[in-house]
């Protein structure tokens, strides 16, 4: 059985399954559940000893630990990283420091824009904890970027921010759910908590929404099954922004879809559009005022563009997969199976249907189509949450092509993002971000955002 020396702890070596399973004790450690992490993963006390060196032997130290491959390696590398920033940014003068902005102050933020347009305190908040996750998960695109469409919709009262969903039709394990053009993370939450509930009484809980609006990250929901145990699914229709496979017009949504499973002390949590990417993601590029990569949008006539506003009123993405000859009738066939499962199947709008949403709000109702699945894992073979962590850590203990990136998860990136958002203290929006919000606040006469 092969075994690797770790830098850092010369008198230990692992095994390749002892490295596998260490994975599943990076995730602990990452989520602070592990106060006392093992000497096999100890990248807590690495930052220790790493502080306590001269300036000279940190170099020598960062400089020898480069070459690292292992997890845990990466692990301590992304640690002492961090320690290095946050030196930097305590050297900074004031006026040269990144403006963070605390999870707190986002969310009390978030609510107050909410509250200004009339919307309920209770539908405010869970409106305000849905975009700040996004933010905090590193999600920007759908965090308070998209903060001004729903208030300018709210504004316009193209969406009801008042309106409770209600049930049309059920069985045991199935509803049909109307969410009376309410915000969709009312909407959301309660169907997902609906399917949940049938899920724990008969084992499978499928519920279809229409009359619903944008939903924000998909994995929001399927979150709340993960933590009652259960397997979790959604998917939403959107307004049209795909351009399907050998077009030049858009006929289907982003159209996300979002499934997670339980594991010990661990998750799988997959969140994707079924396009190159998310219209969030070209809007940020615009912030940023950079070009895209290819395979993401088409141009009027369908060909690829790299031009970000071009891009950003063509509103035509590309399917994930990009051009045919990629294999984004893939993406396209996702897509189209997303819209079925929500839009049709819930006789809500779909494709090209649905209305166009753009940051001026819309006029007209969005009638989106949502589906939310729970399923009980413990309906099947027994030992399910032991196996699907093995799953993650064999594939977390791949080697890696590039030893500075380490194989991950879905799942991972998210919760790196939150453990840095803690370091620091907050979260750093773009500058661009942040005069949207200060002209938000004059015009709702509400508190601006505050920074650490």
């Amino acid at each position: 059985m092969t075994s690797m020396t770790l830098f850092s702890f010369p008198s230990r070596t692992i095994s390749t399954a002892q490295w596998r399973s260490s994975s599943s004790k990076l995730v602990k450690y990452i989520r602070g559940k592990e106060e006392n992490a093992s000497n096999l993963l100890a990248p807590a006390a690495v930052v220790r000893n790493f502080t306590s060196l001269t300036t000279g032997r940190q170099m020598r130290f960062r400089k020898q630990n480069v070459g690292k491959t292992s997890v845990i390696g990466a692990t301590e590398n992304a640690c002492i990283d961090n320690v290095v920033r946050g030196s930097s940014l305590r050297k900074m003068s004031s006026a040269q420091q990144p403006k963070l902005v605390a999870v707190a102050e986002s969310k009390r933020f978030m609510t107050d824009c909410f509250l200004a347009v009339n919307v309920p305190r209770d539908h405010a908040e869970a409106m305000a904890d849905l975009l700040v996750g996004a933010d905090y998960r590193g999600h920007f695109s759908h965090g308070m970027n998209r903060l001004e469409m729903y208030i300018n919709d709210l504004a316009i009262n193209s969406t009801d921010g008042a309106a409770v969903p209600v049930i049309l039709k059920e069985t045991p394990s199935t509803a049909w759910v109307d969410g009376r053009n309410g915000l969709g993370v009312v909407v959301g939450n309660y169907c997902m908590d609906l399917a949940i509930k049938k899920a724990k009484a008969v084992g499978v809980g499928w519920v279809c929404a229409k009359g619903s609006n944008h939903y924000g990250i998909a994995s929001w929901y399927v979150l709340r099954a993960l933590k009652e145990g259960l397997m979790g699914m959604t998917t939403t229709n959107t307004s049209p922004l795909m351009a399907p496979t050998r077009s030049k017009e858009a006929a289907l949504g982003t159209n996300p879809l979002s499934f997670g499973a339980p594991a010990k002390d661990d998750k799988f949590l997959l969140d994707m559009a079924t396009t190159a990417v998310a219209v969030g993601k070209i809007e940020i590029q615009r912030r940023k005022g950079e070009p895209l990569p290819d395979g993401w949008a088409q141009d009027p006539t369908g060909n690829q563009t790299n031009d970000a506003e071009l891009a950003f009123s063509t509103g035509c993405l590309m399917p994930l997969g990009g051009p045919e000859i990629s294999s984004g009738y893939k993406g396209y066939g996702l897509g189209a199976m997303v819209d079925i499962l929500s839009g049709v199947s819930a006789g809500a709008n779909y494709s090209t249907k649905v209305r166009k949403w753009t940051h001026a709000g819309a006029n007209t109702a969005a009638d989106l189509g949502q589906v939310f699945i729970a399923v009980d894992p413990n309906c099947f073979a027994p030992g399910f949450e032991d196996r699907m962590t093995d799953f993650n850590g064999r594939l977390r203990g791949c080697e890696p092509s590039d030893p500075s990136k380490p194989v991950l998860v879905a799942g991972d990136k998210e919760d790196l993002n939150m453990k840095a958002v803690d370091t620091v203290g907050g979260i750093q929006y773009l500058e661009n971000q942040l005069k949207t919000c200060a002209a938000l606040a004059e015009r709702l006469n509400i508190k601006p955002l505050s920074f650490n």
